[in-house]
């Protein structure tokens, strides 16, 4: 084989190689590049489904907070209607206890008036009818 020949073949070898790494490194920049767009499209989803976590998880707070105060409202209403049934209970014992206490001084002024009659009936159902009104 001549020298030219062997040139030859090393400049084609060569110009091949070169070629070779030229086409391997446009399709790693190809690659790479639409490595970076998808990468690109992933970040946006990422920040929209942070987004959406956000809005959510403002919205659960603010329910929550409603729920808390609308709890908060039940219990002082609760709160409110057991004193006022405690009040309540109170204040019958208390007309219980006035109504014996004027039984009571009925029957000693029955007892001590020389006028009345010894029954207390006529006293009772005037008591009863004072109560029902």
């Amino acid at each position: 084989m001549s020298t030219g020949t062997i040139i030859a073949i090393a400049v084609g070898a060569v110009v091949v190689l070169l070629l070779v790494a030229f086409v391997t490194r446009a399709a790693s920049r190809r690659r790479d590049e639409s490595r970076r767009e998808r990468a690109g499209e992933l970040r946006q989803q990422a920040r929209s489904r942070s987004i959406q976590a956000e809005s959510a998880r403002a919205s659960a707070d603010e329910q929550a907070a409603a729920a808390e105060r609308a709890q908060a409202e039940a219990e002082e209403r609760a709160a409110q209607a057991r004193q006022g049934r405690a009040n309540a209970e109170r204040r019958a014992v208390e007309a219980e206890h006035l109504t014996e206490s004027a039984r009571d001084q009925h029957a000693k002024a029955r007892a001590i008036d020389p006028d009345a009659s010894d029954s207390g009936q006529d006293e009772a159902l005037a008591i009863n009818e004072r109560n029902a009104r």
